[in-house]
């Protein structure tokens, strides 16, 4: 009988504008692929990327040393990357195209449940770098330069109440001003363990 193992996460691959300026949208190209794809992550401690029309595996990535609990896509100019957290306090960034880890975050002190690529870009000594952020039982949101796997950038402790973080996404809200101008702000909403949801702005 073969083994059964817990899929705990899945994210879809997204759609990318056609650099040719001809409008057409393509599909994320992972390794070579023309349609959509699903990665997903399990207890058996890999991520694996799935075509959707056929079902079959194209490929598998090995590194973390415990159950995979949350992975996302990338995009943009990280499209060909996906980013992972596990039960083993680390978050990863890998390399579709290689299969590869590329960079491993560590500081969080339990289980990392929710991953997500932020908005924000930092200017620094090297130019401009993009910024990931992960959630964790250990009741903190942390931010990571993905051109640096040395320090984190930023810490959000959550309320007491918390007691983990257990999901997080970046939302643009509308907000005017006294001359009724519409602005957009990006804030960070979180679910925690013990119910409450919370936005950062």
């Amino acid at each position: 009988m073969a083994d059964i193992y817990t899929i705990w996460c899945v994210d879809i691959s997204p759609l990318q504008i056609n650099s040719n300026n001809d409008n057409k949208i393509n599909n994320i190209g992972v390794i070579g692929g023309n349609g959509y794809t699903i990665c997903s992550g399990s207890d058996d401690e890999t991520i694996r990327i799935w075509d959707i029309e056929t079902t079959k595996q194209l490929n598998i990535f090995k590194g973390h040393k415990h159950w995979i609990r949350s992975v996302k896509y990338g995009s943009n100019e990280l499209l060909n990357t996906i980013l992972s957290g596990s039960n083993d306090k680390s978050v990863c960034l890998w390399d579709i195209r290689s299969g590869k880890q590329i960079q491993v975050f560590n500081g969080h002190t339990d289980t990392v449940l929710s991953v997500e690529y932020s908005s924000f870009v930092i200017k620094n000594n090297i130019g401009n770098s993009n910024v990931i952020c992960s959630g964790s039982w250990d009741n903190t949101i942390r931010f990571w330069d993905i051109r640096s796997n040395k320090n984190q950038l930023h810490m959000i402790k959550g309320d007491e109440e918390d007691d983990g973080i257990i999901c997080l996404t970046f939302i643009e809200m509308k907000k005017k001003d006294k001359t009724k101008n519409v602005t957009y702000d990006l804030n960070l909403c979180y679910g925690s363990n013990n119910g409450p949801i919370r936005i950062w702005g």
